[in-house]
């Protein structure tokens, strides 16, 4: 497993998806919360609807924009909440492709793709 995991996430039928071949993600969509939650992030990258980079991990790295606090199991995913936006998103099982259990906490950096 990666100590930093990073995915392109990007706007498909209205939604922010994402792939990752080498886990087995084909368009995996961010929903309950986690899309207005990538909104609020993106907000500032240009053209961020056709691709953007988001660097994850469980430990904190330099650069990092936001901290997101397990909060608890529901169904087949979790609840995480960002103090920084002050918003709670659901993750769903695809995060348990990148690590054996869900994080007490992840932190993420965003950024645009380079051209």
């Amino acid at each position: 497993m990666n100590a930093i995991n990073v995915i392109a996430p990007y706007k498909y039928l209205d939604m922010w998806v994402f792939d990752d071949p080498s886990v087995g993600l084909k368009q995996e969509p961010f929903v309950s919360g986690a899309d207005r939650m990538i909104d609020r992030v993106v907000a500032k990258i240009p053209k961020a609807d056709k691709g953007f980079i988001m660097l994850f991990a469980e430990t904190a790295f330099p650069g990092h924009q936001l901290r997101l606090e397990w909060r608890r199991k529901d169904g087949s995913g979790n609840w995480y909440f960002s103090p920084q936006l002050s918003m709670e998103g659901w993750l769903c099982p695809a995060l348990l492709k990148y690590f054996p259990e869900p994080p007490k906490e992840l932190y993420v950096q965003v950024k645009p793709k380079s051209s």
